[in-house]
């Protein structure tokens, strides 16, 4: 008889109840964790014992015992919280940490609660720094490797302007308000005055603020005038002469500063529509001879359509006492040169009888800004939202999975580590590779199943029950035999 085996069957069941049990409460302890994903214990049978028998050999159990303890990696549902930086991945991807002190031990989560601490980190609430790529500000392309993710600087620096759009529908029944003097609109021009250009010498005006490179704001202003000739408008293109910095004459009295540039807008007498533009910029003479004065042709730098043009459009060069650098700003009134023409877009200056008005204006560029808030895209995209109104992409977090997410070890603090088993993390953005896509204002809930974890319970909870009945049974046949001798 071999009773002690049966007690060795029953004991092994016992043990390995045991721990399926500590699974189980496991699981059920994490139920609210967030990311937390469910283990499943699964159990194998023990090395058979071999008997003779009439019919021959046969096999007898020995037991049972442990075979795995393996992680579920099913989807949790998606809990809305108010912070953007709250991340959840749908899908089969982690997000990758790295250790605070150590840049070589990488981890990996499925939690996404993160933050930004008071260095401009991207963390864990445990302090593991968050990885991703930094990306382009103008473009918003992924640039190097992956490497921490970190707002060094809560600011935006300035952009300076660098093109110009007006827009203008002109009066064609004004009348040419510089005709009586005989003179340009150009050289009604007074630098010197208060009101550099009275309102009886121009038709219409448009005004727009600019930024230099160090984010200052100036105004550039455009003056309107019917020439002389059917269908054709002067105008020209100023700033404040108190904020010109530029050295146009050696007699800082000549009246020509402020001015930038002039020319001509010829329009069809038939559909109002462009047909040509002329610009002439304003440079001045510094060599300290003739001429002296802005009304020179020496003094104006004649822009060409063949040479001179940035994306089909003129250019201006101002320079502003507020600092920085000089510029060189576009002037799109609505149309490019392509090389041999003009071609008007499908909103251009034009000439109807209508009053004279700005149908649409815009400069870009814009002033130094300070952080206001961040989101986070599908794809993983941190972008920074600025009080100048600019939104710059930042960073892009990264994501990496595994051939075999079960090889993961489990290291606590809801953290994976890579192994032999798992294979080697495969990393990338959200949306590719199968990687899965973030979710922001969210986190990942627990996917355990409470109601699977009672059943569990309930069947493990019998299963040793009826394991220490074997033990007890078991002892009773002992008792028994060793009442045989009485």
């Amino acid at each position: 008889m071999s009773l002690s085996s049966a007690l060795f069957s029953g004991i092994s069941g016992l043990n390995t109840l045991g721990n399926a049990m500590t699974v189980i409460g496991d699981n059920i302890a994490n139920v609210n964790t967030t990311g937390f994903k469910s283990s499943r214990a699964t159990f194998q049978d023990v090395l058979s014992q071999t008997v003779s028998t009439t019919a021959g050999s046969s096999q007898v159990g020995r037991g049972t015992s442990l075979a795995d303890i393996a992680s579920t990696f099913a989807q949790g549902s998606f809990a809305s919280t108010d912070s953007a930086t709250d991340l959840a991945i749908g899908g089969e991807g982690f997000f990758v940490v790295r250790e605070p002190n150590n840049t070589n031990n990488e981890f990996y989560t499925r939690a996404g609660e993160f933050r930004f601490d008071r260095d401009g980190n991207f963390t864990t609430p445990a302090g593991y720094i968050v990885r991703g790529w930094a990306l382009d500000p103008d473009t918003g392309a992924t640039q190097g490797s992956v490497g921490d993710i970190m707002l060094s600087s809560f600011t935006s620096s300035p952009s300076e302007t660098d093109e110009l759009t007006v827009i203008t529908n002109l009066n064609s029944g004004s009348t040419n308000n510089s005709s009586g003097s005989n003179t340009s609109l150009s050289e009604q021009w007074d630098g010197n005055l208060t009101t550099p250009l009275g309102d009886s010498n121009y038709d219409y005006q448009s005004t727009l603020k600019v930024y230099d490179s160090l984010g200052d704001t100036n105004d550039i202003t455009m003056y309107f005038d019917r020439g002389e000739s059917t269908g054709v408008w002067e105008y020209v293109v100023t700033c404040n002469p108190s904020d010109d910095e530029r050295s146009i004459f050696d007699a800082s009295s000549d009246g020509g500063y402020g001015m930038l540039g002039r020319g001509t807008i010829t329009f069809s007498s038939s559909s109002g529509a462009m047909q040509d533009i002329t610009f002439s910029r304003f440079v001045g003479n510094t060599n300290g001879g003739d001429p002296d004065d802005m009304t020179a042709a020496a003094c104006w730098d004649t822009q060409s359509t063949a040479s001179d043009l940035t994306n089909g459009h003129f250019t201006c060069t101002p320079l502003f006492i507020t600092g920085g650098t000089a510029m060189t700003i576009e002037l799109d009134l609505g149309a490019a040169h392509d090389g041999t023409s003009w071609a008007n877009n499908s909103l251009s200056t034009s000439q109807f009888a209508s009053s004279s008005t700005t149908i649409f204006q815009s400069a870009n560029g814009y002033g130094a800004g300070d952080l206001q808030s961040v989101s986070v895209g599908t794809d993983g995209a941190i972008t920074g939202q600025y009080s100048n109104g600019e939104v710059i992409p930042l960073y892009q977090v990264a994501l990496a999975k595994f051939q075999n997410q079960n090889g993961l070890y489990k290291v606590g603090g809801n953290l994976f580590k890579e192994t032999r088993i798992s294979g080697v993390p495969i990393t990338g953005t959200a949306g590719a590779n199968g990687l899965g896509n973030i979710s922001s204002n969210s986190l990942e809930q627990s996917n355990v199943d409470i109601a699977t974890e009672f059943v569990k319970m309930i069947t493990t909870q019998r299963g040793f029950q009826a394991n220490s009945k074997i033990i007890t049974v078991t002892d009773q046949m002992l008792a028994e035999v060793i009442a045989l001798k009485r």
